[in-house]
């Protein structure tokens, strides 16, 4: 028995020596606006790597995204697989949370003041989130195979911890613009000063259906709050 205990308490320390040898990558996210002016707020961006070794999932969490004045608060969140969305309406009226985004479809149906609704996410990927009654509010879900993510500060500085050393795709997405990669090398001392620019002079704002798959109805129809 003590030689079974000996062995696992050599298998925690070197589990700790590798988190030790294991490095940070930082850098800076910009988001390139129409005029060639730079967005002063980049926290919507998500930063991620992939390719690599040792690139297990992350333990699932669970998550508050509120309904404000027919905003989704925030706006962005990021989660690993099977992590839970609570959805808190605090509007005095109903509002009712779906998304048609594979694969991850969901509809929480209607719901008033004060009620909470959840939803699992248990496929990677962007989920895209609506009310099926107010057509402006939006939401992402941005859904991770892996461990390795965050979201950028508002100045647009990440920073990713603990990453092993070895060959990565480093991917920075905002809503606003086309998502960029770069391939990053990775060595016991991390990778620091990493410049990546997004581009939203092309970004324009779509129209989407409801979840029935039809045009919203007018101001003058269903929408009347």
């Amino acid at each position: 028995m003590r030689c079974m205990a000996l062995q696992v308490s050599v298998a925690c320390i070197t589990a700790v020596q590798l988190g030790i040898a294991q490095g940070r990558v930082a850098g800076r996210v910009t988001l390139l606006e129409k005029g060639g002016k730079s967005s002063p707020d980049l926290g919507a961006a998500v930063v991620y790597l992939d390719g690599g070794a040792a690139d297990g999932a992350a333990r699932p969490v669970t998550v508050d995204l509120a309904i404000n004045d027919k905003e989704f608060v925030p706006r962005v969140v990021v989660v690993p697989a099977g992590s839970t969305v609570r959805f808190q309406n605090h509007d005095p009226f109903d509002h009712n949370v779906f998304s048609a985004s594979e694969p991850n479809p969901f509809d929480l149906g209607q719901y008033g003041r004060g009620e909470a609704k959840t939803w699992t996410f248990t496929n990677p990927g962007l989920v895209r989130v609506f009310c099926n009654i107010h057509p402006r509010m939006v939401a992402f879900v941005q859904v991770m195979a892996g461990s390795h993510f965050t979201q950028a500060a508002a100045d647009g500085r990440f920073e990713v911890a603990a990453v092993p050393p070895g060959t990565w795709v480093l991917h920075a997405w905002h809503e606003r613009s086309p998502q960029v990669e770069r391939t990053v090398s990775v060595t016991t001392a991390g990778a620091s000063g990493i410049e990546l620019q997004l581009d939203a002079r092309g970004f324009r704002w779509m129209p989407h259906k409801n979840k029935y798959g039809k045009d919203y109805p007018t101001n003058a129809g269903r929408e009347r709050y």
